[in-house]
Parts: structure tokens; C-alpha cells; sequence
């Protein structure tokens, strides 16, 4: 029997924000850390937002074609593709690391800060079957598992904090680490770059630890989506924003930067100074959105392990087109259960409570630390 196949799940929209009141069970966290995180409150409560109609969504889904809309890019995909369950790889974002390889296929991109104020970043990939060499592939953090929840994702890492080893083994959570039996099946090691920036994970091998594991290859059926895109001809302008032709999301190690091009509407992506590229392609990566969604985020201990909040919502800004507006998320709960917001998604909602509609393509999503806010420029 595979793993998933006995949940019976529903979704449904939460539909008042109190962020003030954060739900943010970490173990290792103490009630000091806790009452100094809830401190700095976020002033967004009470906000009623509008749900999408699922209805009207799985009407126009399909087209004439049998073709369906990908829950990652809004894109018309072939099925078997846009249903089957997307893996969230961790990448190596170290200077050492670059190039990566596979990252422009990823339609997805998380960027986060971990220890030492470098960021690592995960991608989740629905259409890389053909792909050989995906990484190189680094080690989980708790909140990037939060994260791939969000879409259903199988998650493929090498190695953990120790901080993550107890949401790893949750019977939601389906992944494929490099340290278990099925390591070196699904990764493997390059003679090319010194260890631990050799790690790499191919297509096959991902295909074949899924199959051993048992785990499921499609969505759930409950399962909805995180984003609400643009239909088919119709373009998000954001025409009421401010101008966001340059960002940059104030990382320190990598320094990274977005320059937006009006002529593919495509934003291009710089770190270390330079253009980043994928070396499967030798072209520099680009997305047609950008998320900067705001966390509350905790120090753990001496060795600078970090903590996000990853539940209680807060604020965002979304980038497309050379704009950007203002607004919020909320993590949607998963089942019966009000407390149980690990299996939903975070919506994202405009500050009148309407959900944002994305423009179709791939997505990038910095998340930053709510205090990092001045660090944080557009223009």
C-alpha cells in the first residue's frame, strides 16, 4: 500500500489573520525566544479574504487537447506532467557551488538564509525527467520541509540540522534523503569539485527511490494548488505599484540581484557579482515573478541555526512586470483540523483581501527575516 494512500483530506481558507499570535512550534525554541519573537506584531488583523472558486478553476482547466494547467507555473502542460507530484531539491548556494546545474528547469525557486547568513536555495521541479545532473544537492533545514508541504513535493536533501529530524519523520512528510538506505540510489558524487559541493541527483535516480519508498507520484486529490495565475491572453501589470526593474533582496554572502527586461518581461538573476547561470545550459536563469515574503525568524542556538515562522502569516511584496504591490499571506489549514497548518499552502492576498493573481511562468520566492526589512531594495 503506498504510504499516502489512506489520508482523506479537504482544504479550506482561514479567513482572519492574527499575526500577533504566532503559531510557531519549534522544538529547541524557549518561551523566552517565543515572547521576544511575538513582540514585533504586524498590525493585519482580522482581514477578510476572497477564495477562489475551485469549481470554475477545474472547468477551465483542460483544454480541447486533454492539456491541464501545472499547479507551479499556470501554464497549459501535458498531464503527465502538471499532475505529477513535483520533488523539492536543496541546492548549494555557496560561491564554491557555482555553477549550479538543472536550476533553470526548476519552476519553483525558494531562497532562504541559513547559519552564517548565507542562503541556500530549493528548487521544485515538475518537468525533469531528462535531466542527468540536478544540484549540487546540500542538506535540509526544518522550514525549507514547510515549504515543499506547500505543493504536495516529494523532498530530496543530503543530510539535516538536527533541528529537522522530527518533522522529517512525520507521515505526511515523503522524502529522499542522502543519508538513508536509498542515499545512493538517488545521489551520487562528481570527481570534479571537493566534497560537499560534489553531491548530485539525477532523474533516474530520484524515479527509482520514489519507487522503492513507495511513495505516491501524483497529487493528492484534495490538492489545489499554491498560486492563482492569470488566464490564458491576460497579463498581471501591477499598474498601481511602484516601479521594480531592480531588486534585491539584501542577502549578505551572496548578494544577489533581479534586473527586469520590458522586453521578455522576464526578471534575470545576478549573484557573486555576477550574472548567475545554469551549467546545463551556459545561460543566465530568469522568472517572470518575484515573492519577497516576510517571516519572523529566531537564532536557535550558538551555532547560528535558524528557526522561520512559517505558519503565522505576514507580509509580502510581489514583483511582475516591472512593478511591485504590497500585500499578505496566510497559511491555508489541511483537514479537519484547525491547528493542523503544515500541509497547507500560503496564499498570498492583496491589502484589500484579494488574492493575488500571478502572472503564468516560473516564480521566485526570497524569504526574508521580518527584522531585515530596511535591507531590502527596489527600484
Amino acid at each position: 500500500m503506498l504510504k499516502r494512500g489512506t489520508f482523506m483530506k479537504r482544504m479550506r481558507i482561514v479567513t482572519c489573520l492574527l499575526i500577533g499570535t504566532v503559531v510557531f512550534l519549534i522544538f529547541g525554541c524557549g518561551k523566552n525566544e517565543m515572547n521576544d519573537i511575538a513582540d514585533d506584531k504586524t498590525d493585519i488583523a482580522a482581514t477578510e479574504v476572497v477564495s477562489t472558486d475551485k469549481v470554475e478553476q477545474d472547468a477551465e482547466a483542460e483544454d480541447e487537447d486533454g492539456q491541464i494547467r501545472s499547479y507551479l507555473t499556470g501554464r497549459v502542460t501535458d498531464p503527465s506532467i502538471a499532475r505529477k507530484r513535483p520533488v523539492a531539491i536543496m541546492l548549494n548556494n555557496l560561491k564554491a557551488a557555482q555553477p549550479m546545474c538543472g536550476i533553470s528547469r526548476a519552476e519553483v525557486v525558494y531562497e532562504s538564509v541559513v547559519e552564517g547568513s548565507i542562503t541556500r536555495l530549493m528548487g521544485i521541479f515538475e518537468d525533469y525527467a531528462d535531466l542527468e545532473k540536478i544540484g549540487s544537492v546540500r542538506s535540509c533545514r526544518e522550514y525549507y520541509v514547510y515549504f515543499a508541504l506547500e505543493f504536495d513535493a516529494i523532498y530530496a536533501h543530503y543530510g539535516q540540522a538536527a533541528y529537522a529530524v522530527e518533522l522529517l519523520e512525520k507521515e505526511y512528510v515523503d522524502n529522499l534523503s542522502g543519508l538513508s538506505a536509498i542515499g545512493s540510489t538517488v545521489f551520487y558524487r562528481t570527481s570534479d569539485r571537493k566534497s560537499p559541493h560534489n553531491v548530485y541527483a539525477s532523474a533516474e535516480g530520484i524515479k527509482a527511490g520514489i519507487e522503492k519508498l513507495g511513495y505516491d507520484t501524483e497529487y493528492r486529490s484534495t490538492y489545489e494548488g499554491k498560486f492563482k495565475f492569470a488566464k490564458d491572453g491576460e497579463l498581471t501589470t501591477n499598474k498601481d505599484g511602484d516601479n521594480a526593474t531592480y531588486v534585491a533582496p539584501g542577502y549578505l554572502i551572496n548578494k544577489p540581484w533581479f534586473e527586469y527586461n520590458s522586453e521578455d518581461m522576464k526578471y534575470y538573476r545576478f549573484q557573486f557579482e555576477e550574472p548567475q547561470i545554469d551549467e546545463l545550459t551556459g545561460e543566465q536563469i530568469s522568472y517572470d515573478n518575484i515573492v519577497l515574503q516576510y517571516c519572523k525568524c529566531i537564532q536557535l542556538d550558538e551555532n547560528d541555526y535558524l528557526a522561520f515562522d512559517c505558519h503565522s502569516g505576514g507580509k509580502i511584496k510581489y514583483i511582475t512586470g516591472g512593478k511591485v504591490v504590497d500585500g499578505f499571506w496566510i497559511r491555508t489549514v489541511e483537514g479537519d483540523d484547525p491547528d493542523n497548518h503544515d500541509e497547507g499552502v500560503a496564499k498570498y492576498y492583496d491589502n484589500e483581501g484579494n488574492e493575488i493573481v500571478m502572472n503564468q511562468g516560473k516564480t521566485w520566492i526570497c524569504i526574508i527575516q521580518d527584522f531585515a526589512e530596511d535591507k531590502v531594495e527596489i527600484k
